[in-house]
């Protein structure tokens, strides 16, 4: 019977899927509540199909591998596998593919598909979690530099990143809060391929459609910017999500939120922007003493130069972003190391 046949095959790739997922969530990221969830739903799987009004042993004797024609059949993607991310989302759109089958061929034996439709859902949803845990995480930069088109007064942007990275900087944010959004995005992807070949991440600011776009490598958000959920919506769980963040508080819902990294302050008085409140290093202090942030990376950010950078080091910042100390020097890269260096001799501050 060919609907058993079929049935016997979307079984097997359904359950061979879902183990795949399991044994990921098991011993790739010890998460007993992913683990616990797949495994529940490969037995549901497992139940739904025993209710299927066909014998296990009808399956089995409808079952032909060396007939199978689909057997010999075979692309390039299927042994390309560059990680356990790309083995998971493999296994995932096999699972979901061969439930939607199962779902369709139970119809066909006047049965309702609900229990396959209802699995299908909820491995969406799993799929999702498996991989948000499986992105890589976002790394501690150690000094990131706004690049605004304004503030490069000796250097184009593009030279700006290149010397930037020459002298240390590890993250460049592609900052352009006046450009309309076609501008911006032949712009960014300019900036992009810059920041590519220097061997630097980039972020674009407020943009989460651009970041995408341009296949940078994430986002910062402002407190007035798209929710963290939204902008995960649109860059999914590979590209970072940063946030501003003046307050404990802040940093507390943007971890709650999942964001990948924090930008904390200001710290200081800023050429670049009017700040009239100042969060100072005491906020770093916080921030790295709860737990609820501790574990996400953090940048500082406002005012910070070579000359008060060890005021951030002493309070145990691991990472600064700066913009016109950078941009608008003559040399960048001595720039850039001077800052660098400065973070790496901490001073001596009261408790």
């Amino acid at each position: 019977d060919p609907t058993e046949r079929i049935i016997d095959a979307a079984a097997n790739r359904a359950r061979e899927g879902l183990r795949v997922l399991e044994d990921i969530a098991r011993f790739a990221l010890d998460d007993p509540d992913l683990t616990e969830r797949l495994k529940c739903l490969r037995h549901d799987l497992r139940a739904a199909i025993d209710a299927l009004p066909v014998r296990p042993t009808d399956l089995l004797t409808a079952r032909d591998t060396p007939g199978d024609v689909g057997t010999a059949v075979k692309t390039d993607a299927e042994s390309d596998r560059p990680g356990l991310a790309a083995v998971a989302t493999a296994a995932a759109k096999r699972s979901q593919e061969a439930l939607r089958t199962l779902e369709e061929s139970a119809k066909s034996l006047a049965r309702t598909g609900h229990a396959f439709e209802t699995a299908r859902y909820r491995l969406y949803d799993l799929e999702r979690r498996l991989l948000l845990r499986l992105a890589p995480p976002c790394p501690q930069w150690t000094l990131c530099v706004l690049v605004t088109r304004a503030l490069c007064t000796h250097h184009a942007p593009t030279e700006v990143i290149r010397r930037a990275a020459e002298g240390g900087a590890d993250c460049i944010q592609i900052r352009e809060k006046d450009l309309e959004a076609g501008p911006l995005l032949d712009h960014a992807r300019t900036m992009v391929n810059a920041c590519r070949a220097a061997g630097v991440h980039a972020i674009i600011n407020d943009h989460a459609d651009i970041a995408r776009l341009t296949d940078a490598d994430g986002v910062h958000l402002g407190q007035t910017d798209l929710p963290v959920a939204a902008a995960r919506r649109i860059l999914g769980p590979a590209r970072w999500i940063g946030v501003s963040c003046s307050t404990i508080d802040h940093a507390r819902c943007a971890a709650a939120d999942h964001a990948d990294y924090c930008g904390l302050g200001p710290m200081f008085t800023s050429t670049t922007k009017s700040k009239p409140t100042l969060s100072g290093p005491e906020l770093i202090r916080d921030y790295l003493a709860d737990p609820a942030t501790a574990r996400l990376p953090h940048l500082a950010i406002s005012g910070i130069t070579a000359r008060n950078a060890p005021l951030l080091a002493a309070v145990g910042a691991r990472g600064l972003a700066v913009s016109s100390a950078v941009c608008s020097a003559e040399d960048p890269a001595a720039a850039c190391q001077a800052i660098i260096n400065a973070l790496r001799k901490p001073a001596t501050i009261a408790p």
